[in-house]
Parts: C-alpha cells; structure tokens; sequence
C-alpha cells in the first residue's frame, strides 16, 4: 500500500472511468492510462440474457451460424445506432476500430463465455458478409449495415 489506511491504495487504483460515453474500471491512475483495463459495460447492458441465450442454443452445431439471423434472434437490428455502437466497441477486442478475422472467430464467446467458437467457414463467411469495401475487416459502418438489414 502507499500509507495512511490499508484500503485508500485500493480507492486510489480501482477507479471507474468514463470515455466515449463507456465506463470502464482500470488500475491506473487516468494520467498513465492508454486503453482500458476491462471494460464493466457487458452485451446484457443492450440486449436480454434469455434472447441471447436463445441465439447461442440456435446455433451451436459447427457450421450453423448466421450473423444476420443471430443479430434478429438477439434483437440487435431493433436497437438505436448508439446501442449497435456500443456493442460494436466491445466486439472490437482490441480497440482498432474495426472487427477483424480473430475477433469474428470468437465473436459468439462475446455474448456468452461458454459458446463455441466460429468454424474457419463461419468466420470466412462472417467477413464476407460484412466486409463491403473488402479490406479484411469489419468497420463500424459496415457492422451498422449488416445489423441494421437483419
């Protein structure tokens, strides 16, 4: 600890903090932070645990799934841009602005820890689905049109 009571260390390195409208918690102080620690915004936030859970029961043979049909069985396509934003932001693992290949593969592990998964051929097809100006990766834009036509 730096001193004084064992808990105002904790106080001073477990802090929640606000970017882009998402709070996050992270352990260092918001003068050293570059990218947030873990984020406290979860899909749940959006979208009901029993739809998700619906989708994820729907497709958990290999090869079943479909990107169009999972974001209706969630009710993704019915949510405001801000809110298909925001889940966007936490599909978008590492922060790049865009969804890419390794990031779609363990798209459904998003929505539910224990969940498959995607196939090569999912992923591929995945991509192929949403990738419009075909540069490898799903852009924000991109995910708000493939959604938005489900």
């Amino acid at each position: 600890m730096d001193g004084g009571r064992p808990c105002e260390g904790l106080h001073r390195w477990n802090r929640i903090y606000e970017d882009t409208g998402i709070r996050y918690h992270t352990n260092q102080p918001a003068a050293t932070r570059s990218r947030p620690a873990s984020f406290i915004m979860a899909i749940t936030d959006f979208l009901a645990a029993t739809d998700i859970a619906t989708a994820i029961n729907a497709c958990k043979a290999k090869d079943s799934f479909s990107p169009k049909m999972f974001f209706k069985m969630v009710g993704l396509s019915k949510k405001t841009p801000t809110e298909i934003e925001r889940v966007f932001k936490i599909l978008d693992q590492d922060k790049s602005g865009f969804i890419e290949q390794d990031e779609l593969r363990l798209f459904l592990q998003n929505f539910s820890k224990g969940a498959r998964p995607l196939t090569a051929a999912e992923t591929r097809a995945f991509l192929m689905a949403g990738d419009s100006d075909a540069d490898g990766k799903i852009g924000w834009e991109e995910f708000s049109a493939m959604v938005k036509s489900s």
